[in-house]
């Protein structure tokens, strides 16, 4: 029930009854504002000092800004043209300066009469537009702008609506410049008096945080740089505090939901398994091991997310639970994301087994169970046998795509679902599996993508979370180098001299490509793959390299003699599965792929890769390539093939690759680069970013406190009936998408 009527609340006051229709309908279209509490926590980018100039030295390449400098000089050009009256065109350049750089303004036509009445040199205003390169340098055309008169001009109604020292410059879109901005926050801020308090006030007290109508007020109009400082304490803890409230609430009903235990058998299928293994188990993985089996003990579900290292052997801590689930009478299901990962998991599985996945087959051990695989592209018949295995509870464990979703698919007794790279499924996916159970049937959710604590704290904080971070023995360190193919290309050369070397030796290679390239379309996954994001990127205009292209070149050219082959996510899947069989079986020395091998392909005769267009990755998706090698004996070596020029940010990204083999090290350097998304799926939703101050990088110790914190309040009051203020702003955070989003994550 909602103790609060929604219209006592200022923040939800619609902007169309405040600010008028035009103003809204921007506001909504362009930056998702939608409400007075949507505008009020649409926080200032940074703030620029009366007295001071900007810096145009740095300014980023094709994203929109705005700057705050002085006109050095404006000159009027008259130019022949056959579409201005009387034959004659005009364009205005201005050249403003900040003392730390220069920076060209152009204006055409009829554009350049008021511009040119009013920035005269040494006028100082703040400019709005979108950074471009005009003969190699930096311009902005038609930009919109603001002057800033001195505070002694009585006219000047620009003074007046930026009170105080200090100028806030807000994320802002070619339709509405910061300005504008500014100006309907001076006419929004009166309300955030009344706006309820989100954090208990003993909290509030305890921690010396200002109140929120104060952080508001302080945070739009700083008088000094202290006040902004106050104003970002007080909202990192509102923003860390109710999403950890969130989180909590959903922690906390999930204990209240009823699940099976499952404890194995003391001489069943597991011990079976644990005895045939030719191997010991490291520490970590007996460690990892106990905390699910405690876990599957319990009789509420498990929701437990297992991060380890590329290798640190994540499957076999996952196969050890199936079994034990087994054990206990239940079958387990593993979604895979692709049809070449399913197929890889069951074979590796099957192998792992023997005779113990032979169940009711001549031969089979006494606890033997049968395990299945599900996936799009299988025959009627075998599927069929697939499907009556798992609805009879003959197949005890199963391994699928999410063919293992669809309605037909029905399960004896499902006691546990293992999600494989979790970041490559929706939230609907996970939850239809879910759903398959009598009961809701425990969960564990791999990735192989290192999250930092406070990451897997706020994105996973429903989840409690066990660490891989020791390699089993005999697996071999990867070197990597980054090959500047541009600024030197006999190391490119060097390059497939060294692939053929590997060759030579016995062993194989994979070659990476960003796209697929037969009819111009991305790699097998574009909105992960992170080409062409960077401004670097943005301005190469050669398109990424394509696999088609690049094994084409290499079967004529530097390994013409070698067998090369290619694989990608367009393939018919038996083909893909032929392609995979033949270089698993070491018949193929070079594959041509996409990132269809990111995770889970595990040859450990492959010992060498080469990734063109490295810069085109992400970092941990270069990490997580990379693991494809070194998986066996011999020592893997791992080439980033890039053009980026030595000091850009691409370049770095790629050196930062190469200098360590720590994924954990490497996801914070990630997640440092690419800011965060919204860290309750951003993805899933497309909805704005729910983080505004809080960096969950550099907020560690706030997130970790207020986890503490939302934990010991919702123990007190799951429905938070005595904090008003926190449920309204729980409803603001939870729109029904979120909110889903937490329900089935």
């Amino acid at each position: 029930m909602d103790l609060v009527p929604a219209l006592e609340e200022p923040l939800n006051q619609p902007l169309r009854s405040v600010l008028g229709p035009a103003t809204a309908k921007v506001m909504a279209e362009h930056l998702g504002l939608r409400t007075v509490g949507d505008l009020l926590h649409h926080y200032p980018r940074r703030y620029e000092e009366r007295g001071q100039l900007t810096h145009l030295a740095d300014l980023p390449m094709d994203e929109h800004v705005t700057v705050v400098a002085q006109v050095a000089d404006a000159r009027l050009h008259t130019f022949a043209s056959a579409r201005a009256p009387r034959g004659k065109g005009q364009r205005l350049e201005v050249t403003i300066t900040d003392g730390s750089g220069r920076l060209q303004l152009v204006f055409f036509g009829n554009g350049v009469h008021k511009p040119h009445k009013e920035l005269l040199p040494g006028t100082r205003a703040m400019f709005s537009g979108k950074v471009s390169v005009f003969n190699r340098r930096l311009q902005l055309a038609h930009p919109a702008y603001e002057l800033l008169r001195g505070a002694d001009d009585e006219a000047a109604e620009t003074a007046e609506s930026w009170a105080g020292a200090l100028i806030p410059i807000y994320p802002a879109t070619a339709k509405l410049e910061s300005w504008k901005i500014g100006k309907a926050m001076q006419t929004v801020l009166p309300g955030a008096r009344d706006a309820a308090d989100p954090l208990p006030e003993s909290l509030r007290e305890g921690r010396g945080l200002v109140c929120l109508p104060e952080a508001l007020l302080k945070i739009h109009r700083p008088h000094t740089k202290a006040d902004i400082a106050d104003a970002r304490a007080r909202l990192k803890w509102d923003e860390a505090f109710v999403l950890q409230v969130a989180l909590a609430r959903r922690r906390h009903a999930d204990a209240q939901l009823p699940a099976v235990p499952r404890r194995p058998a003391p001489d069943g299928l597991l011990a079976a398994f644990d005895d045939r293994l030719p191997f010991t188990l490291t520490d970590g993985q007996r460690k990892v091991s106990q905390e699910i089996f405690d876990d599957l003990a319990t009789d509420h579900p498990m929701h437990r997310l297992l991060q380890g290292e590329v290798g640190s052997g994540k499957t076999m801590v996952a196969l050890r639970a199936m079994l034990a689930v087994v054990d206990a009478g239940g079958q387990a299901a593993m979604l895979a994301p692709t049809e070449v990962l399913a197929q890889q998991h069951h074979r590796s599985i099957v192998e792992m087994m023997g005779e113990l996945a032979e169940g009711g087959m001549l031969g089979g051990a006494e606890q033997a169970t049968k395990v299945v695989l599900l996936t799009g592209s299988m025959g009627a018949a075998a599927r069929r046998q697939a499907l009556l295995d798992l609805v009879t509870g003959e197949a005890g464990i199963v391994i699928g795509t999410h063919a293992l979703i669809e309605d037909k698919v029905q399960f004896h007794d499902l006691g546990l679902v293992v999600v494989d790279e979790q970041h490559r499924f929706g939230v609907e996916q996970r939850d239809a599996l879910r759903g398959k159970g009598r009961q809701p049937p425990h969960l564990l959710v791999m990735t192989a993508t290192p999250i930092p604590r406070t990451v897997a704290m706020t994105v996973f904080g429903d989840l409690e979370t066990s660490v891989l971070d020791q390699l089993p023995a005999g697996r071999s360190p990867i070197a990597s180098h980054v090959v500047p193919a541009a600024d030197k290309p006999h190391f490119l050369a060097r390059a497939w001299e060294r692939v053929r070397e590997e060759v030579a030796g016995g062993h194989q290679a994979y070659v990476v490509c960003p796209r697929i390239g037969d009819d111009g379309e991305e790699g097998d996954d574009p909105k992960k793959s992170g080409a062409g994001k960077s401004p670097e990127d943005e301005a190469e205009k050669r398109p990424p390299l394509a696999v088609v292209d690049v094994a084409a070149q290499l079967s004529a050219g530097p390994l013409r003699d070698l067998t090369v082959e290619v694989l990608h996510g367009r393939m018919q899947p038996d083909d893909k599965d032929a392609v995979m069989r033949r270089f698993t079986a070491g018949e193929t020395d070079v594959l041509v792929a996409t990132t269809v091998i990111e995770v889970g392909v595990n040859v450990p005769n492959a010992t060498a890769m080469v990734i063109m267009d490295a810069d085109r990755f992400g970092v941990s998706q270069l990490h997580q390539l990379r693991g494809r090698v070194g998986r066996g004996s011999a020592p893997g070596l791992c080439l980033l093939v890039t053009e980026m020029p030595e000091a850009s940010a691409a370049r770095q990204r790629l050196n930062a690759v190469a200098a360590t083999l720590d994924g954990f090290e490497l996801s914070r350097i990630d997640l440092e680069q690419r800011r965060e998304g919204d860290v309750l799926g951003q993805a899933q939703s497309g909805a704005r970013s729910s983080l505004r101050v809080l960096a969950v990088i550099e907020d560690e110790e706030i997130i970790a406190e207020a986890r503490e914190e939302a934990a010991a309040v919702v123990a007190a009051d799951p429905e938070l009936e005595r904090l008003p203020g926190l449920r309204t702003a729980l409803d603001a955070l939870l729109d029904e998408e979120r909110e889903q989003y937490l329900d089935k994550g």
